[in-house]
């Protein structure tokens, strides 16, 4: 069967631009009513009913037969067999891919993840202390599809955060446990890990069960189910993020070849029908290069049914005034993954505010990001990159304020203090500081 991908073709001189193009961007984010209310009771059953509500819905689900969560539960020896087992080439990209992520993790950790602190004028000791979680857990999809990279991705910078317990939980349905997924949990030093997968995997994880362990934050993608149950159980613990569709924005001086840059939006077109490729360009004739391009490529491609559907539904090339009217739609769109293909693509750098991820220059695809560059490939979709960052170092650690105030600074602080509390009618805070103004004899000589 041949499918055909038209992009939608937009232009910023048409009067019809902005809502053509806010059509072309617009995304629900919002679950579905039923699925919802299917999420909700599976939470409550797990929460109360622990493993037996697990081993149900695993057997509802996925097809696995299991009569106890141990059967359940890959051991290290068999993740580490997994490992032995796959391919030398598979076996040194994993590595590789791992110490790259490790490596640039680790900078993270030294520039942002530091605890620091110093004294005022009055002697008085003000900072900070940066400590890791107890213990995360991480989803990994499965299914469709399997993703060692997310493995290497989340786990290794809980890892290097320094927390002490990483639990994966990775779906199997119908028992496939996927050699690569198990030997990237191997290489990314994962502590346990369940073939639980769906919202139950959620609540195990967020509430705990007989077996699995109650964590401190989940993180990891999943389907609309594994979404809304990470809304949900917000605030019994923490989460990274609610994903979205995968995007990419290509902003194309005209200067890449265009077969490049058409595979550049198969790749992210290729991820699920609502994912989002877009490409902006000042250059009219490049832009029909790559529309000529993605016809002449798209029918060898193994997923090109998925890939049409969404470049027809979502995609868009759009040709714009200038490269920096270009830079300013891109801001509009916060994207997941930017790409700057571009023969000065550091020129263009410091006009970008909102990306998930910039990769910049023509040989920096976005899929060298999402294996092996080395910055985590877990990114804010839907725009809200706007305010939010990529999984990192510092989502699995918290930070404590240390408060030490000397004597003398108890002085000026205290009635700065004291004027602010009675001015907000809160006596006892006032007085509390108040006290300390002026000590007794005890206080002073240790008597």
């Amino acid at each position: 069967m041949t499918f055909i991908a038209n992009p939608a073709y937009l232009s910023t001189v048409s009067s019809t631009f902005d809502a053509e193009f806010k059509a072309r961007l617009h995304w629900s984010a919002e679950a579905d009513a039923a699925i919802e209310q299917r999420v909700a009771e599976i939470l409550l059953d797990v929460q109360q009913r622990g493993d037996v509500a697990v081993l149900e819905y695993t057997r509802r689900f996925d097809g696995l037969t299991a009569t106890t969560m141990a059967e359940l539960e890959l051991t290290q020896a068999e993740l580490k067999a997994a490992f032995e087992a796959i391919p030398a080439a598979q076996r040194e990209a994993l590595q590789a891919a791992a110490q790259r992520v490790r490596s640039y993790h680790e900078a993270q950790k030294k520039a942002c993840g530091e605890s620091w602190s110093y004294r005022d004028e009055n002697g008085s000791l003000l900072g900070q202390k940066v400590t890791p979680l107890d213990r995360v857990g991480i989803y990994v999809p499965g299914g469709k599809a399997a993703y060692p990279s997310s493995v290497l991705m989340n786990a290794i910078p809980a890892h290097v955060a320094g927390v002490g317990e990483i639990i994966m939980v990775v779906p199997t349905p119908k028992g496939e446990k996927n050699p690569l997924v198990l030997a990237a949990a191997y290489v990314a030093g994962v502590t346990r890990a369940f073939t639980v997968g769906g919202s139950q995997a959620v609540a195990a994880l967020a509430y705990g069960t007989q077996t699995v362990p109650k964590v401190d934050k989940i993180t990891g993608p999943g389907n609309a189910y594994v979404a809304a149950a990470k809304r949900r159980v917000f605030g019994a613990v923490g989460i990274d993020m609610i994903a979205g569709p995968s995007e990419i924005l290509v902003l194309a001086d005209g200067s890449t070849p265009p077969d490049w840059v058409a595979m550049d939006l198969f790749s992210q077109a290729e991820h699920d029908e609502l994912a989002q490729s877009i490409l902006l360009c000042p250059d009219a004739a490049y832009i029909a290069q790559v529309q000529e391009a993605i016809k002449r490529l798209l029918p060898d491609m193994p997923r090109a049914e998925i890939i049409a559907k969404s470049l027809n539904g979502r995609g868009a090339l759009i040709l714009t005034r200038s490269m920096e009217e270009a830079c300013d739609i891109s801001n509009r769109i916060a994207p997941e993954h930017l790409e700057v293909s571009s023969l000065d693509p550091h020129r263009w750098e410091p006009l970008l505010k909102h990306a998930g991820a910039i990769f910049l220059g023509a040989y920096t695809s976005e899929s060298l990001g999402d294996y092996c560059a080395g910055p985590n490939h877990v990114l804010p979709t839907s725009g809200t990159a706007r305010f939010s960052s990529p999984l990192g170092v510092y989502d699995f650690q918290k930070r404590s304020s240390l408060i030490e105030v000397s004597e003398a600074g108890a002085q000026v602080l205290g009635t700065i203090a004291a004027e602010l509390a009675y001015g907000e009618g809160l006596q006892a805070h006032a007085r509390a500081a108040e006290l300390r103004l002026t000590k007794p004899v005890s206080m002073r000589t240790g008597k």
